[in-house]
């Protein structure tokens, strides 16, 4: 029998059962009226709002969504940094949703039907998602809605030829080639055979090497002629690269054996180190410059939205524990 306890009258009533709860009085074996209590408190904190954007308030239920949603994962077994990460970006596409329905920015109906198309290309049966039509909820289209926002915002960065030829020059080292082989090869799944094609090609023209490897090998390039491609140091199996780059132009290998059968290798051609021309990196470095411009056009844009807009995370309602970027 439980003894009684007088708790201080500043104590609420409510705290004084709760502390008497903890004494060992009533114990049963189903939840009991603190379990009751702290389950109660737990679903309220899940169901509060983690984020509030003007008058609009999103909750767990909306964030596990848009986890899904974006990277294709569940939620569960993501650890929290990772899950923080996606929580910043989803406070980031909120605003931007925000922003675009200010702006009146909306969707046609064929774009909704080219997105839908697109999703229900990515099952594996290629039929349509269940539910999924032209006339789904809005709801549906939020990250499309941003994507076209966004594109909006970005749509006219270009990248001119001065800024590619500047970071050419300011960034050379980076455009340096290292010694290269263009290798060609004869692959076969038992030594005997390799033996045999080896006989064949040694002290032969290219063009029976060719030959061999059309009719012998079992390597996917084997209709090339064997021709594989070019490689750099690091790019090919360690076991192979020494043999290879050892090769004299033009030359061929003994037979070398890997998990992949019996290899006989031809060095067709050496590529020694050499700085890589202008014209030939122009394109990655306008890919490079304009990435990193539309970065910045987006973020600072981002900031200004978030100087204007009302919006206040709620990271102590989250299913997790929050982890700050700069913690």
């Amino acid at each position: 029998m439980c003894g009684k306890r007088s708790a201080p009258k500043v104590i609420p009533a409510v705290l004084a059962v709760f502390f008497l709860l903890l004494t060992g009085c009533g114990r049963e074996d189903k939840p009991g009226p603190v379990a009751k209590i702290s389950n109660f408190v737990q679903a309220n904190l899940k169901q509060g709002p983690v984020l509030q954007v003007e008058s609009r308030e999103f909750t767990n239920d909306d964030l596990t969504a848009y986890i899904k949603t974006t990277g294709g994962n569940e939620a569960k077994g993501l650890s929290p940094e990772s899950l923080s990460r996606l929580f910043d970006r989803f406070v980031d596409d909120k605003i931007l949703l925000e922003a675009a329905r200010e702006r009146n920015v909306t969707l046609t109906m064929e774009e909704k039907k080219s997105y839908l198309a697109k999703r229900a290309g990515e099952t594996e049966s290629g039929q349509p998602v269940p539910g999924l039509d032209a006339t789904a909820p809005e709801s549906m289209f939020e990250g499309l809605l941003v994507d076209k926002y966004v594109y909006q915002v970005v749509k006219d960065i270009g990248v001119g030829d001065p800024e590619v030829q500047d970071y050419y020059d300011q960034h050379k080292k980076d455009f340096l080639l290292p010694e290269r082989v263009q290798v060609s090869q004869i692959l076969v799944p038992t030594e005997q055979r390799a033996v045999a094609a080896l006989r064949r090609i040694e002290n032969a023209p290219e063009s029976e090497f060719r030959r061999v490897a059309r009719e012998e090998s079992s390597g996917p390039e084997a209709f090339k002629g064997g021709r594989m491609g070019i490689y750099k140091r690091g790019d090919l199996p360690y076991d192979m690269e020494k043999v290879i780059f050892a090769l004299d132009e033009g030359s061929i290998s003994q037979v070398v054996e890997s998990s992949y059968g019996y290899h006989i290798f031809r060095l067709d051609r050496k590529f020694p180190p050499q700085l890589q021309p202008p014209a030939e990196a122009a394109p990655a470095i306008r890919i490079k410059i304009l990435d990193q411009k539309i970065k910045d056009a987006l973020a600072a844009h981002l900031a200004g939205l978030k100087d204007t807009l009302r919006w206040k995370p709620y990271p102590e309602n989250l299913f997790f524990a929050y982890q700050r970027l700069d913690q």
